[in-house]
């Protein structure tokens, strides 16, 4: 084994995953509170102007408090090397999350105490389980009040298909709210409500047969938990490590984000319980992460990180082997060796370029617009290509129109990068060239990240039209077929991508049916491939 395995087992990395409001980036200030990355929560370090969530970098998502884009935040921890990375709670960005999470060795999901298992979830935890990825459940905000903890294991296990096992259990919740008790150590951690942005606040370990405890938790809420603990170890799914790496039964935790509650146990039962980097598939097989060179793949392309640099950064996950600095390496999808320009880490919008990097860590580089998501890097000596990442199809269609046609150029610059980024997909009518584009979405309000970017980074207004169309289709044989020949129905549109692939848009289901009918040999798909 090369030298540097101990480097890649102490890796772990992570998605963090919610519905909107339910205290996730609260969650990855805290863990990165207790790993000594930041001193406040809400602030980097030495940056104690700067009160907005560390995670949430982009000026929309300052003036809206909501997270559009995936930010990569790496700290120590008791001897591990963190990678977190945080995701857009909203649907309107399911995409971006999707492709993080493909970058992720596990995920933790963030759920509400008081509202249970959301939309959002359901949709994003179906993207974990298809990847077979363990999932960690933390049950947050059990300072307010929260719905009957059976009542929400339950939703957990039926909404969610997986089932649950839970670590710890809350007594009561809100103003009743006095810990958890720890099932393995039968003993409870008690809260006290001091404790909002520092970590210093009070965090009392009771054995159960203390008379302490009596007096922390008092004679009602005592029995209480008995009860429940004599239930629940009847009734909930036994603690089994092979499950949980499979993604079959999900640890549950309680506690308060907000007030720091339960985070630094659950962080500690979290790293382990989860495995450095995994293998990965590639089109020659498996490639395992510590006995493999380098290689990596793009999952996330994010332009203007630095206004004033005007820059464009591929992040990539490092999948096997060690990176350094200056190595020579190979872009399999460009076909052409290379050096990874101004290879960098993360915390937020803030970055320092690094020397090295092992398997699991999350780097940035400068891409001068040669790389695409889904772009495997490796060593020339080896060349092989990772499974490409799906490309979700829009259901949202806009014609966008430029007010000002003097800045043809800007425009046209700006629509591709953003583009390039996987946030929106842009096509153009067959045979119109770049005169008439139309823009794609997978939530309504990419369309107006889309508005407020090209004005404030390339300085161009834009004026959107809404088209009727739902539905889109890739044409899986279009190399045996004329397009131009593909008699469809009247709401039919065709179109063709960046990459210059056919496609087809309709405004009603039933019209793709009757249009499959009318062209014999036709062969459509609801993904393309990046």
């Amino acid at each position: 084994m090369p030298d540097y395995t101990n480097e890649i087992k102490k890796r772990r990395t992570f998605a963090i995953i919610s519905h909107p409001d339910a205290g996730k980036t609260t969650l990855t200030e805290k863990f990165l509170l207790y790993g000594g990355a930041i001193n406040l929560a809400g602030s980097v370090k030495g940056k104690a102007t700067a009160r907005h969530a560390v995670s949430d970098w982009m000026e929309i998502e300052k003036e809206r408090g909501i997270s559009v884009t995936s930010s990569v935040l790496q700290f120590n921890y008791d001897g591990y090397c963190i990678n977190i990375l945080d995701t857009p709670g909203h649907q309107d960005f399911s995409e971006d999350t999707y492709r993080t999470l493909m970058a992720a060795d596990s995920a933790v999901m963030v759920i509400d105490g008081s509202k249970g298992v959301e939309a959002q979830t359901r949709k994003l935890f179906k993207v974990c389980v298809m990847r077979h990825i363990p999932i960690f459940t933390f049950i947050n905000k059990m300072d307010r009040d929260a719905n009957d903890t059976f009542d929400l294991l339950d939703e957990i296990e039926k909404e969610l298909g997986i089932a649950t096992c839970p670590i710890n259990w809350p007594i009561g919740s809100g103003k009743e709210f006095k810990g958890v008790y720890d099932r393995n150590s039968k003993s409870v951690l008690t809260f006290s409500d001091t404790m909002k942005g520092t970590k210093e606040g009070v965090e009392s370990e009771i054995p159960i047969g203390d008379p302490k405890f009596d007096e922390a938790v008092g004679e009602e809420a005592k029995e209480l938990l008995m009860e429940e603990i004599e239930l629940l170890d009847g009734a909930s799914a036994e603690f089994d490590l092979e499950k949980v790496s499979k993604g079959e039964l999900s640890p549950v935790f309680f506690g308060s984000a907000l007030t720091n509650f339960g985070v630094e146990t659950f962080l500690k039962h979290f790293l382990q319980m989860t495995s450095s980097p995994l293998p990965r598939k590639a089109d020659v097989g498996i490639i395992d992460p510590m006995k493999e060179d380098f290689s990596a793949f793009v999952f996330k392309i994010q332009a203007n990180m630095n206004k004033a640099h005007r820059d464009r950064i591929a992040f990539m996950r490092i999948c096997s082997g060690k990176f350094d600095a200056g190595m020579e390496v190979y872009h399999v999808q460009g076909e052409k060796k290379m050096r990874l320009s101004q290879p960098q880490q993360m915390m937020a919008q803030d970055r320092h370029i690094v020397d090295e990097a092992y398997a699991g860590d999350i780097i940035g580089v400068f891409d001068p617009g040669i790389f695409s998501i889904g772009d495997t890097i490796c060593m020339s000596n080896k060349k092989f290509a990772y499974e490409g990442i799906p490309t979700f199809a829009p259901e949202h269609f806009a014609r966008v129109r430029q007010l000002d046609t003097m800045k043809r150029k800007q425009f046209i610059k700006g629509i591709n990068q953003i583009a390039q980024e996987g946030a929106i997909q842009i096509f153009q009518e067959l045979n119109t060239g770049m005169e008439e584009i139309i823009v794609g979405v997978v939530g309504v309000l990419q369309f107006d990240v889309l508005k407020y970017r090209l004005e404030n980074e390339y300085k161009v207004d834009i004026r959107l039209e809404n088209l009727p169309y739902e539905h889109i289709r890739w044409i899986e044989n279009k190399d045996e077929i004329d397009v131009k020949k593909i008699t469809g129905t009247s709401d039919m549109k065709k179109v063709m991508d960046l990459k210059g692939n056919p496609l087809l848009l309709f405004v009603n289901s039933w019209s793709i049916g009757m249009t499959l009918d009318r062209n014999d040999g036709l062969r459509l798909a609801e993904f393309g491939k990046n």
